[in-house]
């Protein structure tokens, strides 16, 4: 067996992208096979479940990071006074590229990492960020 391994939650989500794969792996006359494991005891279902809390961790650090590039270029733009139709729309796009991903790691997220409510924060925090820069871009003529 080579090119991919998957271990994740029977958990209706993961399972419908798993036959989703599936279909699309034997579409183009590839094979795959799905088994089911259960971990060995409540040790093993611990473990599990902290690997996989891990790595949405590491994931959920990197969304906070961008959240602050975020914060960090509405800043720069108030600071030189840009306030531009051009660049509310570029940060507008910012903004639905945090959400988008927001979403798709909480669907990821199954067993609740702490970093989630501190995302879940900072993206409604970018989002007023947003609407007081859009507010000052209207202020000053730019959104017209």
């Amino acid at each position: 067996m080579q090119q991919a391994t998957w271990a994740v939650p029977a958990r209706g989500d993961f399972i419908d992208a798993v036959t989703r794969a599936v279909e699309l792996v034997e579409r183009a006359d590839g094979d795959a096979v799905v088994l089911d494991a259960v971990p060995r005891g409540d040790e093993m279902a611990a473990r599990l479940e902290a690997m996989f809390t891990a790595e949405r961790e590491q994931e959920w650090a990197e969304f906070l990071a961008e959240c602050t590039k975020f914060d960090e270029e509405i800043d720069k733009e108030i600071r030189t006074k840009k306030f531009t139709a051009a660049e509310l729309d570029e940060e507008e796009q910012n903004l639905e590229r945090l959400r988008r991903w927001y979403r798709e790691l909480r669907l990821r997220d199954v067993f609740g990492a702490a970093s989630r409510v501190d995302a879940e924060r900072r993206v409604k925090e970018c989002t007023d960020r947003l609407e007081d820069y859009a507010e000052r871009v209207y202020e000053h003529g730019g959104g017209v």
